[in-house]
């Protein structure tokens, strides 16, 4: 993950918005002087992601079956089937 000044942050705002946006580069960090003020820069696309897999992550209904179809992906006992299209 990129590290950044605040000023050199402020200074290229612009130039940064693109890079978390469109290079998919990952967060930045934006420090100052103070090691506690320090943010985190990062595109919508990334914190609504991280948003739905901890939502995912918190909902134990779901979770039960993540692992249960990773048990039988494992095991090999599952079937497959073709792609029902709807026009």
């Amino acid at each position: 993950m990129e590290s950044i000044t605040y000023s050199n942050f402020r200074k290229d705002l612009t130039t940064y918005i693109k890079k978390v946006n469109d290079e998919a580069s990952g967060p930045i960090i934006v420090t100052s002087d103070n090691a506690e003020d320090a943010i985190v820069v990062m595109s919508k696309r990334d914190y609504d992601s991280m948003q739905e897999t901890m939502r995912v992550l918190s909902n134990s209904y779901l979770m039960k079956k993540v692992r249960k179809g990773d048990e039988q992906f494992e095991s090999l006992n599952f079937k497959t089937h073709e792609l029902i299209e709807i026009d």
